[in-house]
C-alpha cells in the first residue's frame, strides 16, 4: 500500500489558537481510515485543509505519486486532482431525481453551467453507482422526497461519480437509523477497496464496524493511531476522549 497523502507539520491557527499544531500523518491507497477525537480537536479543519478550503501557516500536504502540494493548489483544482469531501448535512440537487443527480455527477468534460441546465440521460454508469448505494429502485424518484440516510448515500454517490482517489466523508452515522448505518458501513467498506476513503465519525460503534486503522486528534495533533481497540486502551485517549460524553453518542 503506497502513500496516496503525506500531511507533514500542519499547523494551523485562528486568532492565536492552534486548531491544527504540528500534525504529520499518511493515507495509503487504497485505505480506509477513522478520525476521531473530541469536539475542537482539528477534524473539520484537518479536512479543510486538504480540500484547500483553508491554507495552513507551515507545513505541506503531498499528494499523489507527483508528490504534488495541495497548499499551493485551488480548491478546484485539488477536486479535479481526484479529491471528494462529503459534509454531514447531504448537499443534493432536490428538485432532481436521483438519476439525473448521480448523471450530473458524472466525471465527463464540459462546458461549464452545463451541470446545471441539461437533462442529462440515465446510461449504465449512473444505474451502476445507483445500485452501489442503495437506490437503484428511487432513480425516478425525486431527491426532496428521499429519507436523511438516502440522501447522504446520493451524496456518496455523487462524490462516487466523479471517480475520486481520495474520499473525506464527514460523520456519515449521523441521523441515520440503524439499518441505514449497516447499508453505509458496508458501502464505505466497498468503495475503499478501490481509493483512499477517510471518515470523520463520533459514533464508536459505526467506527468498530469500519474496521480500520483510526487515528485519534486531540489539540490539533495526532495523538494515538492504531486499531480501535489499540487507541482505545491508550490512557491519554480514554483521557481526553472516551471519558466525554459526546464520544459515546450517535
Amino acid at each position: 500500500m503506497s502513500a496516496l497523502l503525506e500531511v507533514s507539520g500542519v499547523t494551523k491557527s485562528f486568532e492565536g489558537f492552534k486548531a491544527i499544531d504540528n500534525l504529520s500523518f499518511s493515507v495509503g491507497e487504497p485505505e480506509l481510515r477513522a478520525i476521531i477525537g473530541p469536539n475542537g480537536a482539528g477534524k473539520t479543519t484537518f479536512m479543510d485543509l486538504v480540500t484547500g478550503k483553508t491554507r495552513p501557516d507551515s507545513g505541506s500536504i503531498r499528494y499523489g505519486e507527483l508528490s504534488r502540494d495541495l497548499t499551493r493548489m485551488s480548491e478546484a483544482r485539488i477536486a479535479r486532482a481526484g479529491i471528494g469531501r462529503k459534509f454531514q448535512k447531504p448537499t443534493v440537487f432536490e428538485d432532481q431525481t436521483v438519476a439525473e443527480n448521480l448523471a450530473m455527477a458524472l466525471a465527463a468534460p464540459r462546458a461549464p453551467f452545463t451541470v446545471l441546465t441539461r437533462r442529462p440521460p440515465m446510461g449504465e454508469r449512473t444505474a451502476e453507482i445507483a445500485d452501489r448505494v442503495g437506490l437503484a429502485a428511487r432513480l425516478d424518484d425525486r431527491a426532496a422526497i428521499l429519507s436523511h440516510g438516502q440522501k447522504q448515500w446520493l451524496e456518496i454517490g455523487m462524490l462516487l461519480a466523479q471517480e475520486p482517489r481520495l474520499l473525506l466523508v464527514d460523520e456519515p452515522a449521523a441521523g441515520m437509523t440503524a439499518a441505514e448505518r449497516e447499508r453505509t458501513t458496508a458501502m464505505l467498506k466497498e468503495a475503499a477497496k478501490t481509493r483512499a476513503v477517510v471518515v470523520i465519525e463520533h459514533d464508536m460503534e459505526f467506527v468498530r464496524r469500519l474496521d480500520c486503522r483510526v487515528t485519534v486528534l486531540h489539540e490539533g495533533r495526532a495523538l494515538a493511531e492504531g486499531s480501535l481497540d489499540h487507541v482505545c486502551a491508550d490512557s491519554r485517549v480514554i483521557d481526553v476522549y472516551l471519558g466525554r460524553p459526546e464520544a459515546a453518542g450517535a
